[in-house]
């Protein structure tokens, strides 16, 4: 039987080749001139970006595919969050994300978070592949980490979410009273 940090490095690997899977494809660009934008934002890149302590993280984004996928990920774990606790869910008893240091006190969201990432996955290289940007959608900081602009924000929130306020049904709305207490048990 794996321990929980076999399976993370397994989910990690998997990632990796998930998101190599995007990479070189073309993004849209128009008013370069008066918004410039970097040479390697024409394609997509690598989800990982180097960190200030030169690791591997894709948290401070320096690509606006990661910066919009770091968004979608954001409202989806703000949705999954609000709806466990709402369920009456304690957000910190997580099963895979339990003994992470960052982030502990949302351990089950993130847990909760994993069954959903492909949909918003979807969506968002959906979203990418069929828009046209600008050089103004995107705010990059002086360390190079690039931001949403409040429009593109806007955008995005309404592709995510279809239109509604909520991004859906998350993983625990289908479970029984009974699955629900048997997934905290574990934890």
């Amino acid at each position: 039987m794996a321990s929980i940090d076999e399976l993370r490095m397994i989910e990690a690997v998997a990632a990796g080749a998930y998101f190599s899977s995007w990479q070189g494809l073309k993004l849209e660009w128009r008013s370069k001139r008066r918004h410039p934008i970097p040479d390697a934002w024409a394609t997509i890149s690598s989800r990982n970006s180097i960190s200030g302590k030169r690791s591997l993280s894709n948290r401070n984004a320096k690509h606006p595919v990661n910066a919009v996928l770091n968004y979608a990920y954001g409202m989806l774990s703000s949705q999954i969050q609000i709806e466990l606790i709402a369920d009456g869910y304690d957000p910190r008893r997580g099963i895979m994300h339990h003994d992470r240091k960052e982030g502990d006190a949302l351990a089950f969201v993130f847990d909760m978070i994993e069954p959903r990432r492909a949909e918003v996955d979807a969506k968002v290289l959906k979203f990418m592949l069929s828009s046209v940007f600008t050089g103004a959608d995107f705010v990059i900081r002086s360390d190079g980490v690039c931001r949403l602009a409040p429009q593109l924000a806007k955008r995005l929130c309404h592709v995510v979410t279809d239109g509604q306020p909520s991004i859906g049904g998350h993983p625990l709305a289908a479970m029984s009273s009974r699955q629900k207490a048997d997934i905290l048990k574990v934890a």
